[in-house]
């Protein structure tokens, strides 16, 4: 069985290789007449599209060959005697004379096996490579009508005006771009493109007929021949600037689009600082080292080789020196994108206390012929000396970390209220507590506001109780009594006191303690020394803050005894005057300074003048814009104006740096120029200029010429006195 198949698989492959071989030379002929007439492009595609026409016939004749064809010329052959069915019969629904037969024509087979393979068609083989290629030298090798006109001589020009402009077959642009780029060549049938500086260009161009002569002709006035050379007409340039040019042939041809040619220069490589993450660094006692890291991005690739620039300074003021080093630093990872890693030794490079380490990295990148650098900002790091650093860390220590709080009089209402409302759930112990904490808070807030009356006898507001202060809620010396000592803070006992702030018996047992705003202040401050104690009340507000204060000492003696629902009249009482206080008008004291004397308006503008020149500025006058661009504008607004074309391309020329877009502007001007009458191309051009006309800058509205009635209005004003 394994010999029939081969002999099948064989038969198979012999008839496919006879239908490529028919259909070849058709092919080549087909390419070759396609090359002719209609380019290089399109032959490619007429010999692609062929070849697979020809694989596809041959694999669709050679599946033809199947196992009833194959039954047919067993049967044909006589050697399986007309059982060859039995072959590819299932042997299990076989009798056993069925099988017996079988057998017997395998055995005959396998001694000797029939040749399946048809034989060569050399007659038709011989016929189609006979006319395949002779088509193809004939569309290969037949004379042009160019040709045959310039061989006629004097009789030339008719029949080459009678064929009509020429035509582009085929194009090619091939881009070799600079080997530090890395790119490889790059070959585009466009003509339009965007390269990298300094790119060969090399362009490869086919006429249906041979031009007389042929260039590329750029926008800025320069001309590139076209060489002809196997049919091809070639030309070379490098790519320094983004231009426009056209392809211009005698005769001319019939399209003359513009191409464009957009040049990318390369950039400068940038380096980006990883650490430190500061740019300024404050070193620490005793550091040894610091590590560096830097990021070098390009576009086409980084040096691996880069420059640490270390700068350390000595001493201070006239007398500082500087020191300078170098290292040389090898990058990792991409080449477009590096990095550098670096750990200075602080005591190899002489760093002291008191001196800093200024370090900054420059690459390169692999422009040819001369690379391009880029330099990284620079980092610091300062070595604070030992004084420095202990006054810094002593200013941590004695930092305060909290602020004064105190609770606001609505808010003790709040809390009074909410404790009434859980008096059921809590123990009469834990009910007084907590009354007598939000009578210390009433006290607290009392102090507060007792201090723009000038209630110092009764000392310096204790603070709230915190985990760090000590506190203490025992009354002082002139508080205990609030019926005989609390009156005689009256409206004038601001205006009468004694400034002996240095203390009083309210104050002399209770410890002061070290780092405490309130027990400083208390113990050398001054109140009036703050802009809060600095302001002034009338009588009728410093009445009405003393009335507030005197309910909140009624309110502070009921919750100190327990008795929230007793205080809450007096709360809202003390809480009603304090909004009154808040919306009266305060004066406030300003600062004295010297007292000027004052300016005799007798002598001024009376000095001699004399040789004075005047002292206003003059104004810049603005640059107008080009008045040919304005001109030219204009024509274009109007039907029937032409504008300079000339004087507009020498003025895209000379400021194509600052246009927003100076080849499209330079591609307008080119298309008016070719297609005058095309309005369309005039309304593309107009609005280009007006892209590049510079915006007026803005100005204030003058003012409209006044009628006879406002110039009336305004003599009336100056008769008056």
């Amino acid at each position: 069985m394994n010999v029939l198949q081969r002999s099948w698989q064989r038969a198979r492959r012999r008839r496919a290789s006879i239908t490529v071989l028919l259909g070849l030379p058709w092919t080549l002929a087909a390419t070759a007449l396609t090359l002719r007439l209609a380019g290089f492009d399109a032959a490619c595609v007429v010999g692609t599209l062929a070849l697979l026409a020809c694989a596809g016939v041959a694999v669709a004749r050679a599946r033809q060959m199947d196992r009833r064809w194959l039954q047919r010329r067993l049967d044909g052959s006589g050697r399986s005697e007309d059982s060859a069915d039995l072959l590819f019969a299932d042997v299990a629904r076989l009798n056993p004379l069925q099988q017996r037969q079988r057998a017997h024509v395998l055995a005959t087979l396998e001694r000797t096996m029939p040749d399946l393979r048809p034989r060569w068609p050399r007659a038709a083989l011989a016929l189609c490579w006979t006319g395949g290629l002779a088509i193809a030298l004939l569309a290969l090798g037949w004379p042009r009508s160019a040709d045959v006109s310039a061989g006629i001589g004097a009789t030339a020009t008719a029949p080459t005006a009678a064929a009509g402009p020429l035509q582009l077959q085929s194009t090619r642009l091939q881009i070799d771009a600079p080997a530090y780029t890395g790119q490889a060549t790059l070959t585009q049938n466009a003509l339009d493109a965007k390269v990298a500086a300094d790119s060969r260009l090399s362009w490869s161009l086919r006429f249906d007929r041979t031009p007389s002569k042929a260039w590329l002709q750029f926008h800025d006035g320069r001309r590139v021949p076209l060489r002809e050379h196997d049919g091809q007409w070639q030309a070379q340039d490098v790519a320094r600037a983004p231009v426009l040019y056209r392809v211009v042939s005698e005769p001319a041809l019939a399209s003359t689009r513009l191409y464009r040619l957009d040049v990318v220069a390369d950039r400068a490589p940038s380096v980006r600082v990883l650490e430190p993450a500061a740019s300024l660094v404050l070193g620490t006692p005793g550091q040894r080292q610091w590590a560096l890291r830097f990021e070098a991005s390009d576009d086409y690739g980084v040096a691996a080789q880069a420059k640490l620039s270390i700068t350390t300074t000595q001493g201070s003021g006239e007398n500082i020196t500087f020191v300078q080093r170098s290292v040389t630093l090898t990058g990792s990872g991409e080449p477009t994108a590096r990095r550098f890693a670096h750990t200075l030794d602080l005591a190899a490079l002489g760093a002291q206390p008191g001196n800093d380490v200024i370090a900054q990295l420059e690459v390169r990148d692999n422009h040819a012929p001369s690379a391009q650098t880029g330099r990284s900002s620079s980092v610091i790091l300062r070595l604070p000396t030992t004084e420095v650093a202990l006054g810094a860390e002593l200013e941590g220590r004695i930092k305060k970390t909290l602020p004064a709080y105190f609770r606001s009089q609505r808010q003790i209402i709040i809390d009074a209220e909410a404790l009434i409302r859980q008096r059921r759930s809590l123990a009469a112990d834990d009910f007084i507590k907590r009354s007598d904490a939000i009578g210390i808070d009433q006290r607290i807030l009392r102090l507060r506001y007792g201090q723009f009356l000038g209630e110092e006898s009764e000392g310096a507001p204790k603070a709230p109780p915190t985990s760090d202060l000590p506190t203490s809620d025992a009354p002082t010396a002139d508080a205990h009594d609030h019926d005989d000592d609390h009156g005689h803070a009256q409206a004038g006992a601001h205006d009468d006191h004694d400034h002996d702030h240095g203390g009083t018996a309210g104050n002399a047992d209770t410890p002061a303690v070290f780092g405490s705003a309130t027990d400083v202040l208390s113990e050398y401050g001054h109140t009036h020394d703050h802009a809060e104690a600095a302001t002034l009340l009338d009588p009728q507000t410093r009445a009405t803050l003393k009335a507030a204060l005197d309910q909140m000492w009624s309110s502070e003696g009921e919750l100190r005894q327990g008795r929230p629902e007793q205080a809450l009249p007096f709360a809202y009482k003390a809480l009603a005057f304090i909004k009154q206080v808040q919306q009266a008008e305060r004066i406030y004291l300003a600062r004295v300074g010297p007292e000027l004397p004052p300016i005799d308006e007798g002598r001024r503008l009376g000095g001699d003048r004399a040789g004075l020149a005047s002292r206003e500025l003059p104004l810049a006058a603005r640059t107008p814009p080009d008045p040919a661009i304005v001109e030219a504008w204009q024509r274009l607004g109007d039907g029937d104006g032409t504008p300079d074309l000339d004087a507009l391309a020498t003025w895209q020329q000379r400021n194509a740096a600052f246009l927003p877009d100076a080849l499209d502007l330079a591609a307008a001007i080119e298309q008016l120029r070719i297609e005058p009458d095309c309005s369309d191309c005039r309304q593309r051009l107009r609005a280009q200029l007006w892209r590049a006309l510079q915006r007026p800058l803005p100005q204030v509205m003058r003012r409209t010429a006044t009628d006879a009635m406002g110039q009336r209005y305004l003599d009336a004003l100056e008769v008056q006195p």
